[in-house]
This record gives C-alpha cells, structure tokens and sequence, in this order.
C-alpha cells in the first residue's frame, strides 16, 4: 500500500536540531504522479503530469501550465526525462520520474519563464488552529492522529510539492498558551524571541480558522521585508487550504528570487564547496581534478574559510552527468546534511541523504514514503550577505570532503 505521508518529515526533522538559514532543495526536479498503468500513452500521460509540477515547482509558479508554449513542452516530456521507475501498489500505479535539471530551466527559459533554483530562504510557520473551540498550534511533533497532526500533514505536503521548505516550531512549545494568543492576534515580540533558536530565514504567523462552510487562513510574514500586512485564503478542506496557502507563498517568494529567462544562459554554474582543505596542494590537486573533467569548462575559487574551499564550476550537459565525474575520485567524499552541519563529520542514516537516480523503466513495489523521500533540504551555511546571493543560483550546492589519502588497515595491506 501506498502512504501518502511527508517525504520531508526526516530532513526537517535534522533542520530542527540545528540554527540553520536558507536551505538547498535538493530533488526539485523528482516527482511522483499517479498513473493509470503501464502502457505507452498512459506513461506519456505521467510524464506530461510529472513534468507539469517539476515546472511548477522550478517557475515557482502555480499558473505555469498556461503561459503560451508550456503545453508544447509538456507533449514532449519524455524528451527532459532522465529516469522512471513505475510503482506498483495495492492503491493503484504510480510513477517516479527524474527530469534533467538543466534541460528543465533551458525549457522554462525557452517560453520566457522565470526559474527558481534549488537555494531558498526557510520560513518558520507558526500555525494556529482553532476547531471546535478550543485552538492548538502546529508542531513537529504532531505524530498522533489528532487534528494537528492531520493539518501538519497537510502544510507539509503541501510544501513539499512546491518545494518550499518550511519548519514548524518544536513540540515542547505546544503546550505555552501566552504564545498561542499571541500568534492568533498576530503579536510579533514574544513570537520572535520564542524564533531565536529555531531555524528560519523569516517567520509566518497563521491563524486557522472555520469561516461558514470553509476553512479560513490568514497570515502575516515577518523579516526578508516580506511584511505587508494580513494576507487570507479560504477552501472546503485542509488539504485544499494549506495548498492555497503554500501556493501563496512560493509565488511571493519566487517573484522576488527567481531567474529571469534571459538570465538563465547557455553554460550552467554551480557552487561546489570542500571541506578538509589544509595545504596549498590539495587546493592545486582539487582545481586540477575538477579542470580536468569533461563536463567542466571552467573553475574558479571563489572564497576560503577555515578548510572550506568555495568553487563556482561551469559545466556542460546535466548536473548529474557532472556528479557521476567527480564521483570517479574517490578523494572527493559527498556529505550528507548532517555532516554539513557538523564541524566533526560523522555517518549518517541513508535516508537522509539524496536518493540515488533510480535505474530507467524499472518497476517495483511502491517503497514507504518516510524511508524512501524524493528530495531532502541541505542547510546552507553562508552568512547572511552571501545566503542572500545564493538565492540567485539555479543549481543545489554540492558538498564534499577532500580526503587525498585512502586509510588502509594492516589487514588489508596484508
């Protein structure tokens, strides 16, 4: 059987043990569709539905689908697809596709669409709900069936379909009614200072409520000079409401960040950032390997802090094919979101980090979404002024730790 639940809920999990910004999306242009079998033009179909919200989510456009062109693209999904996995579960078939990264923004480019890259500032969503008379406020440990928990899923999904990444403030909150007041009057002072600890690039504060027939949302942002005073939507079901909301809020963010088409260019960038450089040689080495691949035009440092080396790449063909050549040496070690994090690398749980590219056209039992999540968010690390620039880049940060040397135990030298 499928379940439908959170595929974020592990990486915001991790983001809430850590102070963290702005956070890299990683798996933006990975989807899942439903689909009605496994037939050519029902697998066209899913390609078409699949591509449709990878525009959405890359546009950060929620009307997308009917700028002139984009339904010339859609016809022609296949050609972006990079993989396709077709899940088969007692629910019904679904498909998990992956479009290349790079094809996607020319696309978008191509009929004059904005693009939205993979770095985006994480709001913290403090939600309260009243039902029945008596109010409650979202948290991460909604994990009960109760109508918290219903409602966390809700925005969460939500977000995650817009790949907007969102935190939801710790359960041990839940709990302090001075608060709740204050977020359902919109008073920001105790909210903020309750912030301070909790990771965010801005604040939203939400109240829910039953309107008529309808679920009511209003809110207001506070930071990132998003503050314009109370904006509301209303709709028939949670599901519905926490998508207009979310919607809301990915199209005000990406009308401030994203790309204009012409901006998009030819020759795509990305920032490379490796740890564990301690020596001018395994700066020239790391400069060498990189200028040396057949994906990479041009490299170039961009700054050094401590034993991080910031690199800004320039690359030919999809940013996969570009991971696939740094992995060929093994000196080049990637990081999981917890080794990002901490200034000691350590292992981490696999479900934590990018999934791998699953094989082309293969099918299998639908995997548990909690386990199995399409994409994950990478806490950035940069100060404010250089968070603020990143929001400018199309393409996720990579994350390696140079190690030059293989440590061989005696039993293997043996």
């Amino acid at each position: 059987m499928f379940r439908r639940i959170l595929p974020l809920a592990a990486a915001l999990a991790l983001l809430a043990a850590f102070p963290a910004g702005a956070v890299t999306v990683s798996g933006l242009y990975t989807v899942e569709v439903p689909v009605a079998g496994g037939q050519p033009g029902e697998l066209r179909q899913g390609y078409a539905d699949g591509l449709e919200k990878v525009f959405i989510r890359v546009s950060g456009s929620s009307n997308i689908g009917s700028k002139t062109g984009v339904q010339s693209l859609l016809d022609d999904a296949e050609s972006l697809l990079q993989s396709y996995q077709l899940l088969r579960g007692e629910d019904g078939d679904r498909l998990r596709m992956s479009f290349g990264a790079v094809g996607v923004n020319r696309a978008l480019a191509s009929v004059d669409a904005p693009v939205w890259g993979a770095n985006r500032p994480l709001t913290l969503a403090w939600i309260a709900v009243e039902e029945r008379g008596s109010r409650a406020l979202l948290t991460s440990g909604a994990d009960t069936d109760g109508a918290d928990s219903q409602w966390s899923a809700a925005f969460r999904q939500a977000a995650a379909d817009r790949g907007l990444p969102i935190n939801l403030p710790p359960r041990s909150i839940a709990g302090d009614r001075e608060l709740l007041s204050d977020i359902w009057g919109q008073f920001t002072r105790r909210v903020k200072s309750a912030s301070e600890a909790l990771d965010h690039d801005l604040m939203a504060l939400v109240r829910v409520s039953r309107s008529g027939g309808q679920w009511r949302a209003g809110w207001i942002f506070d930071g990132m000079g998003m503050d314009e005073g109370e904006q509301s939507v209303t709709a028939g079901t949670e599901s519905e409401l926490a998508e207009k909301v979310i919607d809301r809020w990915a199209d005000a963010f990406a009308s401030r960040y994203a790309v204009a088409a012409g901006d998009v260019g030819d020759l795509p960038r990305v920032e490379i950032i490796v740890q564990g450089v301690s020596t001018l040689q395994d700066y020239g080495n790391i400069i060498g390997v990189l200028d040396n691949l057949t994906p990479v035009q041009d490299v170039g440092a961009s700054r050094v802090a401590g034993d991080k080396l910031t690199l800004r790449v320039a690359f030919s063909g999809e940013l996969e094919q570009l991971r696939e050549y740094i992995a060929l040496d093994t000196r080049f070690v990637p990081l999981s979101s917890a080794e990002v994090l901490s200034s000691e690398p350590v292992a981490q749980p696999s479900a934590e980090q990018s999934p791998e590219q699953p094989t082309v056209g293969t099918v299998q039992e639908a995997p548990d979404a909690m386990s199995d999540p399409l994409y994950s968010y990478q806490p950035l690390l940069s100060g404010s002024e250089e968070a603020e620039e990143t929001f400018e880049s199309l393409y996720e940060i990579l994350h390696y730790r140079w190690q030059p040397a293989s440590v061989i135990s005696t039993d293997d030298a043996e």
